[in-house]
């Protein structure tokens, strides 16, 4: 079953993100947070964001700004260590409370509540009609790289601040599309590092881990999500794809801040 959940969510997302600029860790979190905790689940979807992000990289990058890979991308990678360093240390923090439920019971940490409170914070921004107005002017791009990388490092969900820095950077869609892969391919191998000397470390529930298996599995699924994504990349719009993720996110957020997920 988390073969088959993951490699869904992950071609399907896959192919919304590279339109949209966001969306793949968006709806993959939560497909892994089914299967481990939150902490392992942001590393495992990390992971998976990497790997599809450098297959894109690849079909894309040609048309990247080298101006706002520089502008955006560098201050976004220390960003990235820092959230992801908090990451690390709220998961290993005590229970903050537990609650039962239909015979269950649920247990509410630190992490949880962090990630959580990012991710109800930006379901309700891509469901504002005004999100679709949002954008910041270029020389705003060095502040959006580094709030774009410590939300990245903190939870995954870099992509929606990012696309709002870069909407009024004067970017055709392709260049607007390779510049925001680019930067989270930085992003990416920054948070990742942390995470993996985190777990080498000592990571809570290092035997819940979901292993090598799920993660090639994901990471297929989303490389031929890419390929579609190419295919639609002159006919999708940007307005439906923020409406479904912005509502999968505020489900999710709560659902992570009660302990459920």
């Amino acid at each position: 079953m988390a073969y088959v959940v993951l490699c869904a969510v992950a071609l399907l997302a896959s192919a919304l993100t590279l339109v949209s600029g966001f969306g793949l860790g968006t709806l993959l979190l939560p497909a892994f947070a089914l299967f481990v905790p939150i902490e392992l689940a942001v590393s495992a979807t990390a992971a998976v964001h990497l790997a599809n992000n450098l297959f894109k990289l690849a079909l894309v990058g040609r048309h990247a700004s080298r101006r706002v890979v520089l502008a955006f991308g560098l201050p976004a990678v220390p960003a990235a260590l820092g959230g992801a360093w908090v990451l690390i240390r709220l998961a290993r923090l005590p229970d903050l409370g537990r609650w039962s439920a239909g015979g269950r019971e649920f247990a509410v940490g630190g992490v949880d509540l962090a990630v959580a409170a990012l991710i109800v914070g930006f379901a309700l921004l891509e469901l504002s009609p005004a999100a679709e107005r949002l954008a910041f002017a270029p020389r705003w791009l060095p502040l959006g790289g580094l709030l774009s990388g410590f939300c990245g490092g903190l939870s995954g969900h870099q992509g929606a601040l990012r696309s709002a820095f870069l909407l009024r950077s004067g970017l055709s869609k392709e260049t607007f599309v390779a510049s925001g892969v680019a930067c989270a391919v930085l992003v990416d191998l920054a948070r990742i590092a942390v995470y993996g000397v985190a777990t080498r470390g000592g990571m809570p529930d290092p035997s819940l881990d979901p292993g090598w298996g799920p993660l090639l599995a994901a990471a297929a699924a989303a490389l031929a999500g890419s390929i579609v994504g190419v295919r639609w990349l002159g006919t999708l719009t940007l307005g439906g794809v923020r409406r479904i993720v912005g509502g999968l996110l505020l489900a999710l957020g709560l659902a992570i801040g009660c302990g459920i997920v």
